[in-house]
């Protein structure tokens, strides 16, 4: 997934379709001047409908489309013909899909759901003819409904990933490394900070041709909650994933103080996300001696914790069964 064709925020004017006006029209026949009233019903303005995708994993295709707009209903016509409703728009989204009103940011639809359909914005009825207004002191009504407006705003669609695994940690922790090998992502790797610029999935295989989805976050940093780094813009990403897998290196100077500091982090954003099963992995553990590791255990937080190393395959299937456990 290139980073440029990484989208996971857009904002589009969406229009559902105006409803035809009812038809004010009188019969007038050959030998029958004054038929009466005949008017038809207008159609339904065309609908904006979301609709879950589970084969798009951004927002890409949506990128370029400022303004989506669904079809108006036709007017009534004569001899009670109801006029053709307007043609629907189904905007497809890939799950995860939040959408909220542009001014007060409030969650109006969620999509996580391959193949859910929303009604998110109703085309407006159909105005009524004149034949519905005929009653016993008024023989021939010469007027109809209108039809209903339409309905139109700004909306911002955003993309929560869905994950059942979300790997947390700071930059070159090794999250990106360990993606890699347990599945068959390619994200960029590189012995520098933010090698990772945009969120990378994977399908990890376990045992009996089962798998699980895990995501690789951009690495957080101190005041990540507060916007420093890639701070907000990735953080949600972590609130749709079923548990996470924090990950410190060994050699860093505290694990302990490391993970606390990612922990709170995460709090800060969204204090729900403490409620999610948590797993440790203390990564780059190739090089470490049976000294070091009893020294290193000496000091670690209460959390189900493994030694791992990507590179020399160290702990990565006991890593997958702790995984799988938890999840389950």
């Amino acid at each position: 997934m290139a980073g440029s064709n990484f989208v996971d925020y857009v904002k589009i004017f969406f229009k559902s379709g105006r409803g035809g006006a009812g038809s004010p029209h009188l019969r007038r026949e050959k030998f029958e001047a004054k038929g009466g009233p005949d008017g038809g019903d207008g159609g339904r303005g065309g609908h904006i409908i979301l609709r879950g995708n589970a084969q798009l994993w951004t927002l890409q295709h949506l990128r370029y489309r400022r303004h989506i707009s669904a079809t108006s209903g036709m007017a009534g016509g004569k001899s009670g013909s109801t006029g053709a409703d307007g043609d629907d728009v189904i905007v497809e989204v890939p799950l995860g899909t939040i959408i909220k009103d542009v001014e007060t940011t409030e969650i109006l639809a969620e999509i996580i759901e391959d193949g859910q359909e929303q009604i998110f914005l109703e085309g407006g009825r159909g105005g009524l003819g004149n034949l519905h207004f005929k009653s016993s002191t008024n023989q021939t009504p010469r007027y109809a409904q209108p039809g209903e407006d339409a309905k139109e705003n700004w909306f911002i669609l955003e993309l929560k990933i869905l994950a059942d695994v979300g790997l947390v940690g700071f930059p070159n922790a090794g999250k990106s490394t360990l993606l890699s090998v347990v599945s068959a992502a390619k994200p960029e790797i590189a012995d520098y900070p933010f090698t990772t610029l945009v969120p990378n999935l994977g399908i990890v295989s376990y045992r009996n041709n089962t798998s699980f989805v895990m995501a690789d976050i951009p690495g957080i940093i101190e005041g990540a909650s507060e916007g420093k780094g890639l701070g907000l813009r990735f953080l949600r990403h972590i609130e749709r994933n079923s548990m996470l897998l924090f990950m410190v290196p060994s050699d860093s100077e505290n694990i302990h103080k490391e993970y606390k500091t990612l922990l709170t982090e995460l709090e800060k954003y969204n204090p729900e996300l403490l409620d999610k099963n948590r797993i440790l992995a203390i990564t780059k553990t190739d090089m470490l001696d049976d000294e070091l590791t009893e020294e290193i255990k000496q000091d670690l937080p209460e959390i189900p914790t493994l030694f791992i190393s990507s590179v020399a395959q160290k702990g990565i299937q006991e890593l997958k069964d702790l995984i799988w456990d938890n999840l389950k």
